[in-house]
């Protein structure tokens, strides 16, 4: 386990990189976290850097694409930060952005919290306190100049790849009907390029997904609190992205989500 001070050095360095557009191999060895706790302690600290309160939680590597691209083999959980969360029709500059993909995503809304406990929560449960669900789009990015080979925890600690995202507005009908593993979805940019996906790339089912951040946060300590969003996953395959093109995401029932990219 790393101390309070390697852990506070940690976060340090990687939000200075993140404050000023710059990139690392990796951590310096004896700052790198060898457990999820360590991990999600330093992430913690980047937290504390945002000017506003936390706007949600971000799930990443939820399906054979995300976690391809990441070289890893299970889920992820980081923070999305208020300032880096647009509306839907933002313009929003790729800047120096390394992974440049996009993903489309089911995201929800907490209507109440699921503080930590020591009994799993149920998929019922986590359901249950959902208030509304939305399309969303999220462009993630890294500071490690080697992401595909840092691993697990180095990752999280990096915010799990968080970065910029853009969140549509409520979907209108009835929701809780839905079946969202079947869910079809689909990226257009600039009205050409498409690319298809579907509710379960995301761990099979979003709410399944759901359901595994609510618990892996009670596992750590951490709350997934009322009011919050919680990207579930991408529901395509990553698509390659670059400044100046017009992105939609078409959620069907959902509705759609686009952004610009400057």
């Amino acid at each position: 386990m790393l101390t309070e001070s390697q852990r506070q050095e940690a976060a340090d360095l990687l939000w200075d990189c993140w404050a000023h557009g710059r990139r690392i191999e990796q951590l310096p060895p004896a700052l790198q976290p060898t457990a999820r706790a360590d991990a999600y302690a330093i992430q913690g600290r980047l937290e504390a850097r945002s000017f506003a309160p936390l706007a949600g939680w971000k799930i990443g590597a939820t399906g054979p694409g995300g976690q391809q691209l990441l070289n890893i083999d299970a889920p992820l959980a980081g923070r999305l930060l208020a300032e880096r969360v647009h509306r839907s029709g933002a313009r929003i500059a790729l800047g120096n952005n390394l992974m440049r993909v996009i993903e489309v995503e089911v995201a929800f809304r907490m209507r109440r919290s699921l503080p930590p406990r020591a009994k799993p929560y149920t998929r019922d449960e986590v359901l249950d306190a959902v208030g509304s669900l939305h399309p969303a789009l999220e462009i993630p990015d890294t500071r490690y100049d080697t992401f595909r080979t840092v691993g697990a925890n180095q990752l999280i600690a990096d915010n799990s790849c968080a970065d910029q995202f853009v969140l549509g507005a409520p979907c209108a009908g009835p929701w809780h009907s839905l079946d969202l593993a079947t869910l079809a979805t689909s990226c257009r940019i600039d009205g050409d390029q498409q690319r298809e996906g579907s509710g379960a790339q995301v761990l099979g089912d979003p709410a399944a997904a759901l359901t595994w951040l609510a618990n892996e946060l009670s596992q750590h300590g951490l709350t997934l609190g009322e009011g919050q969003i919680v990207a579930s996953g991408s529901t395509i395959v990553p698509m390659p992205i670059r400044a100046g093109q017009h992105i939609v995401g078409d959620l069907g029932p959902l509705g759609r989500v686009e952004v610009t990219l400057d």
